[in-house]
């Protein structure tokens, strides 16, 4: 297994900047594009059964990290494992996003709140049994 993560496409969507995306992608109707690298597309292969996706991105224009970071609307700062900031040390981001339909190696989805020309990392069907567990 490699050490470093080899991106498996990129994301095309209407944010050029960090002011311009939704702090969280839900919070947003807008749609994006991912675009899936060729050597990848047999990958796809039944992801139309799955109307909502997890979407893993590389934070490509974060900024330098810190351990502790002041959440907006939060009164004290805490460690920014307890928090959403996109400045990590490892800078991958996750959002749960509804696909609206697939064309080849293109996803159209809605709800991704990723900049334009963000690094596609990986795809995983949002299974809600699994991932949204009662009591969280």
């Amino acid at each position: 297994m490699a050490d470093e993560l080899i991106p498996i496409g990129i994301i095309h969507s209407p944010y050029s900047s960090r002011d311009q995306a939704p702090r969280q992608g839900f919070l947003s109707d807008q749609e994006s594009d991912i675009e899936v690298y060729e050597q990848y597309e047999e990958g796809l292969d039944g992801i139309e059964n799955h109307p909502r996706l997890l979407i893993l991105y590389r934070f490509h224009r974060s900024r330098a990290f810190s351990l502790k970071v002041k959440p907006p609307g939060a009164d004290s700062y805490r460690g920014v494992f307890a928090s959403r900031s996109p400045n990590r040390p490892n800078g991958i981001a996750a959002c749960i996003v509804k696909l609206i339909e697939r064309q080849g190696r293109n996803l159209r989805v809605r709800g991704l709140d990723a900049l334009d020309g963000s690094p596609l990392l990986d795809i995983k069907p949002h299974v809600e049994l699994g991932d949204r567990l009662p009591g969280a």
